[in-house]
């Protein structure tokens, strides 16, 4: 069964009333953009033509026993609950392996459920029915087993394209992000700004959530690869590290911050990375051998 574009933005509106109904206190549901309900409303009205951008919120639960806080961070695809809901949980008081079962427990349910479906109410109480485990065994994912059966991961890479990155403060925090959770990859600053995030799929979508927030708009993921593994992902990695990546700059006409990066260069470095494919993906032109 399909649905409209309209019929799911109702469906989205309505579960988001029985969101702030469960959860009335100020903090507790935390929207990405504030104007977000109002402007799908616009839109089912008729008064705003453009599409709204996606609703993203982040719920804090208070779990009981052990009394420890989760947070739920939730994005709806325009098409949700006829596309999948994107989910990540965090806590302070897991550490990222527990943290990365969690989640993949989380999203085992999840995709239980039939399309046209709402499931955040239902992963809700999922956490709060589930998560204690995830604290209270922390020590004994360690523990060795001879019997242990390989884990599947999914091992992901994020090409992320920004009209521009200059900001010191960004560029900090962007590295800094990328640091901590493990991950690899480079930031080319400049205009565009290109981010490429590689590791497992939970670290790279909390570094894209992270970047974002608060209000980074004009930034968009332009194309993803993933693949499953049982090992560690290093032998997939097309980077050692997560690094700043500085370019020439050319065409700048005196003005601040106005002029390019050199593209020709950035291609030459994604032909070392065996990345060239993606030149075409992030900005429409094909890629043109030196060899030629």
């Amino acid at each position: 069964m399909s649905a409209s574009m309209s019929e799911c933005l109702q469906l989205q509106l309505l579960e988001m009333e029985m969101l702030f109904s469960m959860f009335p206190n100020q903090g507790e549901v935390k929207l990405e953009d504030v104007n977000a309900l109002t402007n799908i409303r616009r839109y089912l009205e008729g008064t705003r033509e453009a599409l709204p951008p996606k609703i993203e919120f982040v719920i804090t639960l208070q779990i009981e026993e052990p009394k420890v806080k989760i947070d739920l961070q939730v994005t709806m695809p325009h098409s949700y609950p006829y596309a999948a809901l994107q989910l990540f949980g965090r806590s302070s008081e897991l550490d990222r392996q527990q943290q990365l079962l969690l989640n993949k427990g989380l999203t085992s349910y999840i995709g239980t459920f039939d399309p046209g479906e709402l499931c955040v109410c239902a992963a809700i109480q999922w956490l709060q029915d589930n998560s204690a485990s995830y604290f209270l065994n922390r020590k004994l994912v360690y523990e060795p087993s001879t019997q242990a059966k390989p884990v599947k991961n999914t091992f992901l890479r994020m090409w992320i394209y920004s009209h521009h990155i200059y900001q010191q403060d960004l560029r900090k925090k962007i590295l800094d992000v990328g640091k901590r959770l493990d991950v690899t990859g480079f930031c080319m600053t400049g205009k565009p700004g290109i981010i490429c995030v590689e590791g497992f799929k939970e670290h790279c979508e909390e570094f894209w959530h992270t970047i974002r927030y608060p209000n980074w708009k004009h930034i968009s993921c332009k194309h993803a690869e993933s693949v499953e593994t049982e090992g560690n992902g290093e032998d997939l990695r097309l980077f050692h590290s997560f690094e700043e990546l500085l370019l020439e700059a050319h065409g700048d006409y005196g003005l601040r911050n106005d002029y390019h990066m050199n593209l020709g260069q950035f291609l030459e470095f994604l032909k070392k990375h065996k990345s060239e494919h993606v030149f075409q993906i992030l900005f429409g032109i094909e890629s043109k051998s030196s060899d030629s």
